[in-house]
């Protein structure tokens, strides 16, 4: 083999394709500034028990992972700038109020999402700290049309899910083994109905009958109501449905799609999760 030849989904960008890059990603930060959103630039390594804190839980098997020559402590190669640019609000910025940071940069990624991707993304990222209420997600909706539109994407949907209703399911049942909850996740995510009937068997049986008919709420933002409308009525899964209501709403200038069995990033999101899908 080639010493010249670069790993599997790893690629050198060629000039024009690089000033295109270049360009996006000049766009993307100078549209996140517009808004309010400070630029920060996290390191390319970190130790590993910080990039695997907090929000990085998830990240694991994502995450390259090397020994510090100089320390011997394990490093890690980041998979996703977000927790860092967490751990620069908690730990050095640590400010009183409402702090907006935005980034941009390649993060490495051990296993590729699907056949055509890149081992070496570029991500970009705003995120507002400190408001935990609808109105940042409100705001990070508002922010997405507009980079779209100046990335020059004017056709485009927003997909909405959120955990807290799955997790208010789980709640309503009680206590669930850690392993079954883990299935149970796996089986929506992949909207597999006979296994879910399968796993649930010894649920209530409200909770296996909403945990069954989540796959099959997928749609337009009618899905809202008439999901609501069924599913139990706890404060949880009400909350979950005003805030996707809200964001709904918000987005009325796009399309909009509703899964409720999305389960991507569980570990990672604990509100409302939201897509945005490029149709050109």
């Amino acid at each position: 083999m080639s010493a010249w030849v670069l790993p599997d989904h790893i690629a050198d960008v060629l000039p024009s394709e690089a000033r295109h890059i270049e360009e996006l990603r000049r766009t993307l930060l100078d549209t996140a500034r517009s808004y309010g959103f400070e630029l920060v630039i996290p390191p390319l390594i970190e130790h590993l028990e910080s990039l695997l804190s907090g929000a990085g839980e998830g990240l694991d098997l994502k995450t390259f992972k090397l020994i510090d020559q100089a320390s011997g402590r394990t490093l890690g190669l980041r998979a996703d700038i977000t927790p860092q640019v967490a751990r620069i609000d908690a730990h050095l910025l640590n400010r009183k109020g409402i702090t907006r940071l935005c980034y941009a940069g390649s993060v490495a990624h051990t296993h590729v999402a699907h056949a055509h991707a890149t081992r070496e993304p570029l991500q970009f990222g705003a995120e507002i700290f400190g408001h935990e209420a609808i109105e940042a997600d409100l705001e990070a909706v508002d922010l997405i049309q507009t980079c779209l539109k100046a990335c020059g994407l004017s056709s485009f949907t927003l997909d909405l899910s959120d955990v807290r209703v799955v997790e208010a399911l789980f709640d309503l049942q009680g206590q669930v083994a850690s392993a079954l909850k883990h299935q149970v996740l796996e089986a929506l995510s992949v909207k597999d109905v006979p296994r879910l009937v399968t796993l649930t068997q010894g649920f209530k049986p409200e909770v296996a009958q909403a945990l069954v008919a989540l796959p099959g709420w997928v749609g337009d933002a009618q899905v809202l109501a008439t999901a609501q409308s069924q599913l139990p009525n706890t404060p949880l899964i009400q909350a979950a449905f005003a805030d996707m209501s809200r964001l709904a709403a918000a987005a009325s200038s796009v399309q909009v799609t509703v899964d409720l069995s999305d389960m991507r990033g569980h570990a990672y999101y604990t509100a409302t999760r939201f897509s945005v899908y490029a149709t050109e």
